[in-house]
């Protein structure tokens, strides 16, 4: 009827649980998604770009840039001595000058900007530089930095129980070491920022950046200006996995400088070789372990030093690293331990987050460690891990403190192993694969299967906090902001999905709009895969507000109970009434009832002591276990992945489709990482591996030919996480640690498993077939000396 009510009920389209597209894919597709690149540029809009260095640490003496200002088209050219502002643009800690200032610290830093009416001005204008450098001693490898005491920040050490003692009485000991590559993030959309200068001094940058408020407050730092006097907005990037989330600033601040200085807007867009020279990688690792077991496998002690290739300033790595010494345990009950970490400083581009941010790095180095000792005592690994996992919850046996003291209390591996260890017939296919390699001479296949245990929440606690702003208009329908930012993960849809539920209104009813620091202020970065956990529940707050001042105002209207309003199936219910979300807020409106809200959320019962080691970083702990087989030309040390089969942990997921698309391709990343993506710097810190053609990411055809993927399902978070959801953003990365270690087994069938393989990660055919030859040399000569 028209004053809306009797009106025939519908169940919503696309609320909390509901399978559905993400918002932008038919935009994906088609190519109509506008990302900074796409945005129609304004009038006198300049082009930028940034000279580098070419060393990798030198002092300059000499800097003229005189002859690329007169150069024609050329509008602005900037050094250090040209910032209005602090130079600093560090994220946490001093050490980032957004563009060097007396020295250059690696090969590809920034030292020259300049804005042009065409980028080849730009780039011919960088051609003009007079520009003299003095060699300083370099130090490249992480192991020469923990020789030579070179550090960004001090080694950190977290300890439970006596590991001393318990490796000094252990019935068998392994000392070992090992190495860990980077990866570069490779997004389909590179670094780029559109900075537009405004009316008394204000200035607008369009950035494709995870953390639009640190965009903001840097860019602001480097002009000398009060934040209020710049607004940052993203729309979508394409693509982020921690690469957006400090590096954009340095493009965006580079971009204002030249905006501010030239006041025309200034566009700065990396090219994929620029990009890659100039941007952080993941770390790299230097791992070292000594682990004392007894006769079954079981850790008794275990020391670990993971040390980390940092680069030239601390960026993120305090807290990466932190986060690698988190995860040394997996999935594992250390008992006795030790685990040190040390942020090794490198004359190489300043290392920062990506997609696990460090966890995969300490996760890697256990179940390397899990792996020797079961080839040592002559076990299936599988039957190893199982001995070694934490307590199940309920469990009274004190097998559920980590190495930093937090309590698990939601284990579910043991139940996740019987599951898969089932459904993939892992039993049958290891004897399958024995037999095989039996009889084939040359092709060996290999086989494991792995758990993950990944912490849910930033370590730095404060930033475990979101805002959120919801907007109902008097058509009843919503327009939502927030501080999270949309990479292609889904968080927009997933966040809109909430509202949808809380509203009981249609998911189109919902309008998603760009994350805008003129919005929703002081945001914490899209990253620890709590995006969706901190956001949802900070705009579900924003809906319960509204909605209780609908409830108040049409109990009091109507004349009944608070009770008796109920929103559901695209209506409101009052008492025997019904009526649209739209006759109620136009209802509302005209009895002048607030319709927009703030909401904030910040996550509970989380802790953290630095100095003690020791604490509760994490609410929760998403889990996922994998099974992969691995075949290896035992020739060429050529491989490919015939299967692979995973089992991932989401609790009740918000949105399945999504959710499904994150565990997919966090484990083909992840294996990415582990076998064809080698970074590899010369003997003079410079980054050979800076394209397409020399730098190796998976395609489709590294896909498992056979990949079986399932969400765990009826099995909700134990924690008051948002609708009981799990965070997926990183932890399926870490699945892919079955695809290395079912690599290593094939290597030592190659062998006839006389002995276990060194096999440093990405394991790439080359190394492959080194581990093979290196295997076989060890074997023969040790049977020679017997």
């Amino acid at each position: 009827m028209a004053d809306g009510t009797r009106l025939p009920k519908r169940k919503i389209r696309g609320g909390v649980g509901a399978a559905i597209a993400h918002d932008s894919a038919h935009k994906h597709v088609s190519g109509e998604a506008v990302y900074i690149d796409d945005i129609p540029e304004l009038p006198g809009t300049l082009m930028a770009y940034v000279a580098m260095s070419s060393r990798a640490h030198a002092r300059i003496t000499r800097l003229d840039v005189e002859r690329a200002r007169r150069a024609p088209g050329v509008h602005a050219v900037l050094t250090a001595a040209d910032v209005p502002g602090d130079i600093d643009i560090g994220p946490v800690f001093r050490g980032d000058p957004v563009l060097a200032d007396g020295v250059v610290e690696y090969a590809g830093q920034a030292m020259v900007a300049i804005a042009a009416g065409t980028l080849a001005e730009a780039r011919a204008a960088a051609a003009l530089l007079d520009i003299e450098y003095e060699d300083l001693p370099a130090i490249l490898t992480a192991e020469e930095a923990l020789e030579k005491g070179s550090f960004v920040s001090p080694s950190l050490t977290m300890t439970i129980g006596d590991s001393a003692a318990a490796l000094s009485g252990a019935p068998h000991r392994l000392t070992g070491s090992f190495s860990v590559g980077g990866q570069d993030h490779f997004y389909l959309e590179g670094q780029v920022a559109y900075a537009v200068p405004g009316e008394d001094g204000d200035l607008l940058a369009y950035s494709s950046t995870q953390h639009p408020s640190e965009v903001q407050h840097l860019i602001a730092k480097v002009l000398g200006k009060p934040d209020h006097a710049v607004t940052v907005e993203v729309r979508r990037m394409g693509g982020g996995f921690g690469g957006k989330e400090t590096q954009p600033a340095l493009i965006a601040c580079i971009a204002s400088l030249l905006a501010n200085a030239a006041q025309r807007p200034v566009k700065l867009r990396l090219d994929r070789d620029d990009d890659m020279m100039m941007t952080g990688k993941r770390h790299d690792f230097f791992v070292k372990y000594d682990v004392g077991f007894d006769g079954d496998g079981r850790i008794r002690g275990i020391e670990m030093d993971l040390a980390a290739r940092c680069g030239m300033s601390p960026d993120l790595s305090n807290a990466v690293v932190d986060r690698a010494m988190f995860h040394a345990d997996n999935t594992y009950f250390l008992g006795n331990a030790t685990i040190r970490g040390h942020r090794c400083k490198t004359h190489t581009v300043s290392n920062t987050a990506f997609r696990g941010f460090g966890g995969p790095q300490g996760m890697l180095a256990i179940e390397y460690v899990v792996d020797e000792i079961a080839r040592t005592v002559g076990r299936d690994p599988l039957d190893v891990r199982r001995l070694n996992l934490y307590g199940q919850p309920g469990d009274r046996s004190g097998r559920d403190i980590t190495h930093y003291h937090q309590r698990v209390t939601d284990n579910i591996t043991a139940d996740l192993f019987d599951r898969l260890e089932a459904s993939s017939e892992y039993r049958a296919r290891r004897a399958a694969v024995d037999d095989f390699n039996r009889t084939s001479r040359y092709v060996k296949r290999g086989l494991a299967l792995t758990p993950v245990k990944f912490g849910i929440s930033f370590t730095a606690t404060h930033l475990n906090q979101a805002g959120a702003l919801l907007l109902l208009y008097t058509d009843g329908s919503l327009q939502l902001n927030h501080g999270g930012t949309e990479m292609g993960q889904g968080v927009y849809i997933k966040v809109a999905q909430i509202v949808a539920e809380a509203f009981q209104v249609d998911i189109d009813r919902v309008r998603i709009t760009a994350t805008n620091t003129g919005k929703v202020p002081n945001t914490s970065p899209t990253a620890a895969s709590a995006g969706t956990d901190l956001n949802g529940q900070a705009a579900l707050a924003a809906a319960r507000t509204i909605k209780n001042r609908l409830v108040e105002f049409l109990a009091q209207h109507f004349g009944v109970a608070p009770e008796a309003v109920v929103f559901k199936d695209n209506v409101v219910r009052i008492g025997d009434v019904e009526k649209t979300l739209a006759v109620v807020a136009k209802l509302a409106h005209m009895h002048r009832v607030p319709l927009s809200a703030t909401g904030f959320y910040k996550t509970p019962k989380i802790w953290w002591n630095r100095e003690e080691a020791r604490g509760r970083p994490f609410y929760y702990f998403a889990y996922g276990v994998a099974v992969t087989e691995a075949e290896i030309d035992t020739l060429t040390g050529e491989y490919c992945f015939p299967r692979a089969d995973l089992l991932h942990d989401c609790g009740d997921s918000i949105n399945p489709a999504v959710d499904l698309g994150q565990v997919e391709g966090g484990y083909i990343q992840g294996l990415g990482w582990l076998t064809s993506e080698e970074l590899w710097w010369d003997d003079h810190g410079r980054l050979r591996t800076h394209a397409p053609s020399t730098y190796k990411i998976p395609t489709a055809r590294d896909v498992p030919a056979d990949f079986r993927v399932e969400m765990l399902r009826n099995a909700p978070n134990r924690e008051d996480a948002i609708h009981r959801s799990k965070a997926v953003g990183e932890p399926p990365l870490m699945l892919a640690i079955s695809g290395f270690l079912a690599l290593k087994d094939a290597v030592a069938a190659a062998a006839g498993h006389a002995a276990s393989p060194h096999l440093d990660a990405p394991a790439t055919p080359e190394r492959v077939l080194m581990a093979i030859e290196a295997l076989r040399h060890r074997v023969a000569d040790r049977e020679a000396a017997e």
